[in-house]
């Protein structure tokens, strides 16, 4: 992958400036002139030749390994990649004025694949078992992170070929998908005004060139940068993400599900939570000041009246869609939007102590099963917002990709 090799993570400050009240273009002005300032002083420095990068992230219970690299931006009717989150448009306006601005991928978005232990995934653990990375650094959060190049063009090919036939999702980075996207259409649109006479070219795959468009060569913008993770090599950490509903004091909230669910009381959030961890879904713990209450066994009838028939089985069972579609508007008689729901990731404690200070209720949920949302995007469905948290996620700074050098 042409790309340029960054300094160790949190080594700089994040060129972006914070967000003005000005045109999203002139936003990004000084994120434009700070990337190229760094690659003429020499911070930033560009790869001689093409590379891909093994990239590890290591720390206590943690590793994972995968791929930095051009990932080719195919129709996605093709399903090569496939997302599994709705997108909104004030996030894609704001990314693809970065992207168009400083004409750069600044970060890789997040894929998983099954690699079926496969010559890509091979490769990868033979790299970081044998050679020496070129970056290793420690962040804040304990992790460890390492780096090798691979620039042999033997290798790079046998990763193109496994990779070629795969299907992706994408665990982080939706907007900047989107906006890979966006960008692309834009870029073709302009070279289609300026190229009277286009070069044929071929249809490829998720982890190699390019889809040519109409007859035209690929350039910068039929690419985007990304993290491919073998999924089945190194299951990714998946956790839940937490609500606190406003202006629902938590007995109330407690009443009106008890004609619809079966509720266990506990007195401490410990035994609730140990509670939840065994309970068969859907089920979740509702948390406050005063306690914990555990709801199961919805009542079928209620329940299926309530999940919309247009969806999938898979999607209609997930804790977060009969959350959204059951238990916050008929139940609670409120939707899962932002004026409503605040959002809490990961973190139990935190969510019941803003509860508290609100008097609100905290809905702890249990995290999603990769293969439920694997195969909800497979069926071409989106998981209801706010659903999944996939981790490590890559970290930001390690290797960027300018669509010049490209």
């Amino acid at each position: 992958m042409p790309g340029v090799a960054a300094p160790p993570p949190g080594s700089r400050p994040d060129p972006v400036s914070p967000a003005g009240e000005v045109p999203l273009q002139a936003r990004y002005a000084e994120a434009r002139d700070t990337l190229q300032a760094w690659l003429d002083s020499g911070v930033l420095v560009p790869d001689a030749v093409p590379a891909l990068y093994v990239y590890e992230q290591s720390g206590p219970d943690v590793l994972q390994r995968g791929l930095i690299g051009d990932v080719g931006l195919t129709d996605p009717a093709q399903r090569i990649i496939l997302p599994h989150e709705d997108v909104f448009p004030g996030p894609i306006a704001d990314r693809l004025a970065l992207m168009s601005t400083t004409r750069a991928n600044l970060e890789p978005i997040f894929l998983l694949y099954d690699g079926d232990n496969g010559a890509a995934t091979r490769l990868v653990d033979e790299v970081a078992s044998t050679r020496s990375p070129l970056v290793s650094a420690r962040t804040e959060d304990g992790l460890t992170h390492r780096l090798w190049a691979i620039t042999d063009p033997a290798e790079i090919a046998a990763i193109n070929d496994d990779l070629h036939h795969r299907q992706a999702l994408i665990a982080d980075g939706h907007h900047r998908y989107a906006t890979y996207r966006v960008l692309q259409r834009q870029e073709r649109a302009t070279h289609h005004l300026h190229t009277p006479t286009p070069t044929p070219t071929t249809d490829t795959g998720a982890g190699t060139a390019g889809q040519g468009d109409g007859g035209l060569a690929p350039g910068p913008s039929d690419f985007g940068l990304a993290l491919l993770v073998d999924s089945r090599a190194y299951p990714p950490d998946l956790k839940a993400i937490h609500r606190v509903i406003q202006g629902l004091p938590l007995a109330e909230a407690v009443a009106r599900a008890k004609g619809s669910w079966q509720v266990h009381d506990y007195k401490d959030l410990a035994s609730g939570l140990a509670a939840l961890d065994r309970a068969p879904e859907p089920a979740f713990l509702l948390a406050g000041e005063d306690g914990s209450h555990l709801l199961t066994d919805p009542d079928p009838v209620q329940l299926a009246r309530a999940m919309p028939a247009e969806h999938s089985d898979r999607w209609n069972s997930l804790n977060t869609s009969v959350l959204a579609e059951f238990v916050l508007p008929v139940l609670w008689e409120m939707r899962d939007n932002d004026r409503t729901v605040r959002i809490v990731h990961h973190d139990t404690d935190a969510a019941v102590r803003l509860a508290a200070e609100i008097g609100g209720t905290a809905v702890i949920l249990k995290p999603l099963a990769v293969e439920d949302v694997l195969a909800v995007a497979a069926g071409g469905e989106r998981v209801p917002r706010k659903s999944t948290s996939f981790g490590p996620k890559p970290r930001t700074g390690l290797v960027l990709r300018t669509f010049a050098i490209d």
